[in-house]
């Protein structure tokens, strides 16, 4: 990236913009400079930089009224501050304003490669963002589902041709794969749209209630049935509603739902009239049904009429490459409900993410990332915002995936001490001394160990 970065150094020292424009340009940069704030806004009013390295203490304009001014002419860069001993509280309410980090002067040569190197990261991680929402608009939503997935793909297809047609739908998939998104795009995108879209979970409802739930009652038809009540096919009458866990609905309750399917028409409870209904039946389950009906707990004649056309939704363990345009979709969504939105995943995190197994599926990941925007502070969700269950599970699977070949405990143990040492310089930054205590050993033994292994330059 660093040959294509064009970068704005803004100080009225001249000798330390000449500095910084030799150091950077070293390293691949385009460099220009400015004296003062005003200058410098002047030439981001005409040009596109990456970054900005901006002195706060400077004459005509100073960092925070550059700051300020910068964001009121909509201009777009990544802003790094450069503080002198005594300014670090301005610096810190510089990244109030707006600027991404700061560096205390004087640094060292390595120190600014480092703050352009993590700004690089940030960027390129922005540029991976925006592009995963437009693809999300563009090629992989419907209905709120996102997926890349070709079984997901598929299932939008399945939709389109399903959607217009009174045929039942049985939706099976694991508990969290998002079923009920599933059937309420059937609904909002065929010719039932404007009709009511009915949503009842079977194994929510005591059983005793269910039948009344489903089909209503007449007045007197029991205790508390002080009057009549319409029941949830009535009021989903030229609609749609939508079964959850209908291989939780009790055996005594399938003969009744059958009649529904098969004569258009309900009977209430306690009512000796019928009455017609025109109800488009979609249902789901995460149970085998085929299992439950050949061990008799589920109607065969049921099934066949509730199975007519059948869509089957991948765990999410089976659709990797969704994970990234779902935390993307999960970010903006609860990020606007929490305040914080721009919030990002880490590289780390995303691949913890990846190589979780996700037993609750999207549902789980979902509050995940709801946890993760809570527990975050700055701009960026890291490894530690993740519950622990996932990180441990990361690292199992990163290691396994390292040992899978090695037969050799002396090899192995030696690839695993190179692999978490690696992983805990590279979380401290590369300072040594934080890297040890995260290890739990003595600064000498890391010292020893990276000889050892030849890292001695990371």
């Amino acid at each position: 990236m660093a040959e294509k970065v064009k970068i704005l150094v803004v100080d009225d020292e001249e000798n330390l913009r000449h500095m910084l424009k030799v150091l950077l340009g070293k390293h691949g940069y385009n460099v220009e400079t400015a004296p003062d704030g005003s200058a410098a806004i002047r030439m981001a009013s005409g040009k596109d930089y990456t970054f900005i390295l901006c002195d706060i203490r400077m004459p005509v304009m100073d960092g925070p009224e550059f700051l300020r001014k910068f964001a009121a002419e909509g201009l777009q860069s990544t802003i790094i501050m450069m503080s002198a001993y005594g300014t670090v509280d301005t610096a810190i309410e510089c990244m109030k304003l707006g600027a991404y980090d700061y560096i205390s002067k004087p640094f060292k040569n390595d120190e600014i490669q480092l703050v352009l190197k993590k700004a690089e990261e940030r960027e390129r991680l922005k540029q991976e963002n925006r592009l995963l929402r437009e693809e999300i608009g563009r090629n992989y939503s419907y209905s709120s589902i996102i997926g890349k997935n070709p079984r997901m793909l598929e299932i939008f297809r399945l939709i389109e041709k399903v959607c217009d047609v009174r045929t039942t739908v049985l939706v099976q998939g694991d508990s969290g794969t998002g079923k009920e998104l599933i059937a309420k795009a059937i609904h909002v995108n065929g010719n039932r749209r404007g009709q009511p879209f009915v949503a009842i979970n079977c194994s929510a409802i005591p059983e005793n209630l269910l039948e009344s739930e489903l089909f209503g009652h007449a007045r007197g038809a029991f205790t508390d049935a002080v009057r009549e009540k319409a029941g949830l096919f009535e009021q989903a009458d030229k609609g749609t509603i939508f079964l959850d866990e209908i291989g939780e609905m009790p055996t005594s309750l399938q003969v009744k739902l059958l009649r529904v399917l098969q004569e258009s028409e309900i009977r209430p409870v306690g009512s000796g009239k019928v009455k017609k209904v025109d109800v488009r039946v979609i249902s789901a389950t995460s149970r085998d049904l085929q299992g439950e009906v050949a061990s008799g707990r589920f109607r065969e004649d049921l099934f066949y009429r509730l199975n007519v056309f059948n869509i089957r939704v991948p765990p999410l363990r089976d659709r990797q490459e969704d994970i990234p345009l779902l935390v993307e979709h999960f970010l903006e969504k609860h990020g606007a409900e929490l305040g914080k939105t721009g919030i990002r995943v880490t590289l780390e995190a995303m691949k913890i993410l990846m190589g979780y197994q996700w037993p609750g599926n999207v549902r789980e990941l979902e509050n995940c990332i709801e946890r993760g925007l809570i527990l975050c502070d700055g701009r960026k969700i890291d490894a530690d915002c993740l519950p622990g269950v996932m990180r441990g599970a990361g690292m199992v699977n990163s290691l396994a995936g390292l040992i899978s070949d090695c037969f050799s405990i002396k090899k192995a143990d030696e690839i695993v001490e190179r692999e978490l040492i690696r992983r805990a310089l590279e979380k401290t930054g590369g300072n040594r001394t934080h890297a040890a205590r995260l290890l739990e050993i003595s600064h000498r033994a890391l010292l020893y160990k990276l000889k050892e292994y030849g890292m001695d330059e990371m």
